[in-house]
């Protein structure tokens, strides 16, 4: 893995943290394919159970990193913009596609596409120091790494069209009042408690939460007689899983039940 992105697994926890502090984690080239390849290996390690995906210094990852787009654009502006297509798309696909779930612990700062990133994520712990700004108007160009989709699922179609018509700056309890963090903490305990809550996820039914991911998905496009439908084939292999075999067993027993994950 690239030096701009670093790759941890503990006990059944990938962490998976930008590391560009010096450029605010802006997303250049090397970052975005290192990050793509930390998502894919997470994705297909059996023994990764639940990702944290964070970053190091004072932002979470400001989006595209505008030195490289300027120097890119100056020799081929078709190509500079095809990293929407070779790059953004395929990590937000990474991200909501994971069968385990995703939490983005944000440390600080989250615009553009690092905005996009979380936002595709399962779970956002920020910092009350942090903040959000899609910030895609503000240097003319419409949404990208998801945006157009997942913000309106998380704050509604009007809130929505306000943020990306408007870019402002959105504060850490205003994310949370809105609908975009679900937890905000005091910035010195992000990192512990974006932990705590990715190992609460990793410990758990890891299927099941797969199969959560997969029937909001579908809904999200398909008609209520469709998403009973597809609710029926998920829990029909939710309820064939060990980890389902186990719950029920250490319900009986009134014990603490110890997933395996499938």
């Amino acid at each position: 893995m690239a030096d701009t992105v670093l790759y941890q697994v503990n006990d059944g926890l990938a962490t998976i943290t930008l590391n560009r502090p010096d450029a605010m984690n802006a997303l250049n080239i090397e970052t975005k394919v290192a990050l793509l390849r930390a998502l894919g290996e997470a994705a297909g390690d059996p023994a990764v159970r639940a990702v944290l995906l964070t970053a190091t210094g004072r932002a979470f990852c400001v989006g595209q990193d505008l030195k490289e787009h300027v120097e890119l654009l100056g020799r081929d502006s078709q190509k500079v913009m095809s990293t929407v297509e070779e790059h953004y798309n395929p990590i937000v696909t990474a991200i909501t596609g994971m069968p385990k779930p995703v939490v983005a612990g944000v440390n600080g700062v989250a615009a553009g596409a690092g905005a996009g990133f979380a936002f595709a994520a399962d779970y956002r712990v920020v910092a009350d120091t942090a903040g959000f700004n899609t910030s895609f108007a503000g240097v003319a160009l419409t949404a990208d790494s998801g945006v157009s989709w997942t913000l309106p699922r998380l704050i509604g179609h009007s809130r929505a069209a306000d943020l990306l018509l408007f870019p402002r700056n959105v504060s850490a309890q205003e994310a949370q009042e809105l609908g975009i963090a679900n937890k905000v903490v005091p910035a010195a305990e992000l990192a512990a408690e974006a932990s705590a809550v990715a190992r609460r996820l990793a410990d758990g039914p890891t299927f099941a939460y797969a199969a959560i991911k997969a029937s909001m998905d579908f809904a999200a496009g398909h008609s209520l007689t469709e998403a009973l439908g597809k609710e029926n084939e998920l829990q029909a292999k939710a309820g064939a899983s060990e980890d389902h075999r186990i719950a029920v067993d250490a319900f009986l027993k009134k014990e603490k039940p110890k997933y395996v994950g499938h």
